[in-house]
């Protein structure tokens, strides 16, 4: 009797032992899983998904003086559900603080908040049936700059992006056109093109290689801005709190006269998931 008894704990031990070496290995995958999807939305620009990016800027040779110049960037990305098909986007570029070297020796430097940018994309929660992602919208330049960083201009124009994800890459394009409509008349009008064409790889540990040019066109000055960048990404957690930490090299292949000519980029995310 006390070996059956001793048989039928020895079962019940190994399935309980067995139930909670399962669950484990389920509840890892499960959060392997999450880490993965969580690292896919943070390539798309009008994913589902809360993020707040701080990003660091730091550009040198500009100008006779091969001057630096070094931007602060919150770029809050919200997510609204706006019905059963559609979510609205709202993404905001806030320079909080701009601290610019003069161009020339001798020169000022020039200090403070640069123009906010603030874009709306109205984007289906489902890819299309050949698996595009895209969203379209008005973009708003803000004059909120100091003297010497803004446009003093109110600008509007239209936005949009196409991009699809398939095995780990992400490519696709984001563009927009700005007019001014407002503003101080003794500035010069706003007329620019911005593109952004990009393409980045995920692995399986999360780790984003990534290019892309964030390329503005001056149609008054009929003058490009090029920089390619490319950048190295990582999605960790501390604590419960998902970050991802990002590094990037960029190099101007055009740029008006007097630079910059290349630059490096901090950049860390905070991640809110539902």
């Amino acid at each position: 009797m006390k070996l059956k008894k001793l048989k039928i704990s020895s079962c019940l031990l190994a399935c309980i032992i067995s139930t909670f070496v399962g669950s484990l290995v389920i509840s890892q995958q499960a959060r392997a899983d999450d880490a993965a999807e969580l690292a896919k939305k943070l390539q798309n620009p009008v994913a589902a998904l809360i993020s707040v990016p701080v990003k660091v800027d730091w550009d040198t040779g500009i100008g006779s003086a091969d001057a630096d110049r070094t931007t602060y960037t919150i770029q809050p990305v919200i997510p609204i559900d706006l019905n059963p098909k559609w979510n609205i986007i709202s993404r905001t570029i806030v320079p909080v603080y701009i601290d610019a070297e003069s161009p020339v020796a001798g020169g000022s430097n020039t200090y403070g908040m640069g123009d906010i940018v603030q874009s709306f994309f109205f984007s289906p929660k489902a890819p299309t049936a050949r698996g595009l992602i895209w969203g379209v919208g008005p973009v708003l330049s803000l004059p909120t700059g100091a003297d010497g960083l803004t446009s003093d201009k109110f600008s509007v124009g239209p936005t949009g992006l196409v991009l699809k994800q398939a095995n780990g890459w992400t490519y696709g394009m984001l563009a927009s056109q700005s007019w001014s409509i407002s503003g101080d008349d003794d500035r010069t009008d706003v007329n620019s093109t911005f593109l952004q064409p990009f393409l980045s790889y995920t692995t399986k540990t999360h780790t984003t290689f990534g290019v892309n040019t964030e390329s503005t066109y001056d149609w008054n000055a009929e003058e490009w801005t090029v920089p390619v960048n490319a950048t190295v990404s990582q999605l960790v957690k501390i604590g419960r709190q998902p970050i991802s930490l990002q590094v990037g090299y960029r190099n101007y292949v055009d740029a008006p006269d007097g630079g910059p000519d290349w630059g490096l980029r901090f950049q860390v995310t905070f991640l809110f998931p539902k």
